[in-house]
C-alpha cells in the first residue's frame, strides 16, 4: 500500500478517536505550575470540589465542604466529613481518581480531557472519572481494555 495512503488511513483513524469524545477542549496543564490533580479550570482543588471518598462509601458522587479539605499532590481535596477526610489522609491513592482525575476514555485514546464527577466508576477497587454521559458509556463497554491502553500512554501525555 502507498505509504502516503496509509499516513492517511492513521491520522482519519486518529481524528475519528478524537471526535468521539464531542469536541472536548484538550487540556494540558501539568507542566504550567498547577498540581498533578488540579481543576482544568486552573483552580487549585481536585474533582471540582467533590469527595474522593464517597465513590467508595456512598456509592455516588458528593459534593465535600470548605470544613474539611486536605492539600496532597499539589490540589485541594474537599470531604464531606471528618470520617472521609482522615479515610483519604491515611491513604490517598486508594481514594484519588486514575489519570491526574482526567477523563480515564480520553486518557485511553491520547487526549486529556476534563470530567464531569458524576461521571464515574470504580473498577477493581480504583476511580475512574469520564468526561460525560457518552463517554462513560463508551468506557463502560470495556473498562479493562481502556484501563489497559490509558496506563501505556498517561506517562507519555502529561510529558507532552
Amino acid at each position: 500500500m502507498n505509504p502516503i495512503k496509509t499516513f492517511g488511513i492513521f491520522v482519519a483513524l486518529g481524528l475519528a478517536a478524537a471526535g468521539s469524545l464531542h469536541a472536548a477542549p484538550v487540556i494540558n496543564n501539568f507542566g504550567e505550575g498547577g498540581g498533578y490533580f488540579s481543576d482544568p479550570k486552573r483552580t487549585d482543588t481536585a474533582i471540582r470540589g467533590y469527595d474522593p471518598v464517597a465513590y467508595f462509601t456512598d456509592s455516588k458522587p458528593v459534593k465535600g465542604s470548605d470544613k474539611f479539605v486536605h492539600e496532597w499532590m499539589g490540589a485541594k481535596w474537599k470531604f464531606a466529613s471528618q470520617d472521609h477526610l482522615d479515610k483519604f489522609k491515611a491513604d490517598p491513592a486508594k481514594y484519588a481518581p486514575q489519570y491526574g482525575g482526567y477523563c480515564a476514555y480520553g486518557i485511553a485514546v491520547g487526549n486529556v480531557v476534563k470530567i464531569e464527577p458524576d461521571q464515574w466508576s470504580v473498577v477493581d477497587g480504583k476511580l475512574y472519572l469520564n468526561y460525560d454521559d457518552d463517554v462513560s458509556k463508551k468506557w463502560k463497554k470495556d473498562p479493562a481494555g481502556y484501563i489497559k491502553k490509558a496506563d501505556s500512554t498517561f506517562d507519555a501525555l502529561i510529558k507532552k
